[in-house]
């Protein structure tokens, strides 16, 4: 079994998964608009919205994410967050400082007791993030 995080936004989806994808290097990155479908099976006032969108690093599970249409729910994360693990303490500080831009830093980056680099961002676009480094904290 396996989970992908799937953000919804409100009108702000194209913008969001395009820097996502220039932060983390993707390998791939796809949008597919509303428009895209059928017209008979087009939700009326989505034009210029993302049905779905795709950005893969090639490894690990994709992100995915859509501009949610008026009537269909609340857009943004509510209380959820994205959690990513970086490579290097180096790494993860570049992707907090770039996550943060226009956005909110939460917690800086810092040694925990778990990680030699943890740290917490909001982006310009609501998405709630952890940003960690995957090995171990020295002691």
């Amino acid at each position: 079994m396996s989970f992908s995080p799937y953000l919804g936004f409100a009108g702000t989806a194209r913008a969001a998964m395009t820097r996502y994808a220039e932060i983390f290097g993707a390998t791939d990155l796809a949008i597919m608009e509303f428009s895209d479908a059928p017209p008979d099976q087009r939700p009326p006032g989505t034009e210029g919205l993302v049905m779905h969108a795709y950005v893969s690093t090639g490894t690990g599970m994709p992100l995915m994410g859509c501009d949610i249409p008026e009537g269909y729910g609340p857009g943004g994360m509510g209380a959820s967050s994205v959690y990513h693990d970086a490579p290097t303490a180096a790494r993860a500080a570049e992707i907090v400082a770039a996550l943060a831009e226009g956005g909110t830093l939460t917690m800086p980056l810092e040694k925990t007791f778990w990680s030699s680099a943890f740290g917490m961002v909001t982006d310009r676009w609501g998405t709630r993030w952890m940003i960690s480094v995957a090995e171990p904290a020295q002691r």
